[in-house]
């Protein structure tokens, strides 16, 4: 998790965040990789600089090869956990973020792609 949060801190200097957007960003990041590794048995991360026109962005992609989530739309949900955390984990990465896609399968695992641009 420490590198995924050192590798994204880098990612949105490069897209030249404000430091109010990058703590946003780290924060998410550091939420969806915790769920990757508690809840996915780990996974992969990829990170992306992204340019469009006059706007810049990044782009975190997580997968894991877990059980997966039955009801997205529940996970999402505030205070909905299956652990012992406090159920804000994937609402609130969707809140820090520009857009937010799940795609879960049950025993495929998870694919989250979380975009933020710069404001």
């Amino acid at each position: 998790m420490v590198r995924v949060r050192q590798a994204t801190r880098q990612a949105t200097l490069d897209a030249g965040f404000s430091l109010v957007e990058q703590t946003k960003v780290v924060t998410a990041a550091s939420e969806l990789a915790r769920n990757t590794i508690i809840y996915g048995g780990g996974g992969d991360v990829r990170l992306e600089v992204m340019r469009d026109g006059m706007r810049s962005g990044v782009r975190l992609t997580f997968v894991d090869r877990g059980p997966g989530i039955p009801d997205v739309q529940q996970a999402l949900r505030d205070g909905y956990t299956t652990g012992s955390g406090l159920g804000l984990g994937l609402g609130g990465a969707r809140r820090l973020m520009s857009e937010l896609d799940i795609s879960s399968r049950p025993g495929e695992g998870t694919r989250i792609v979380a975009v933020r641009w710069k404001q």
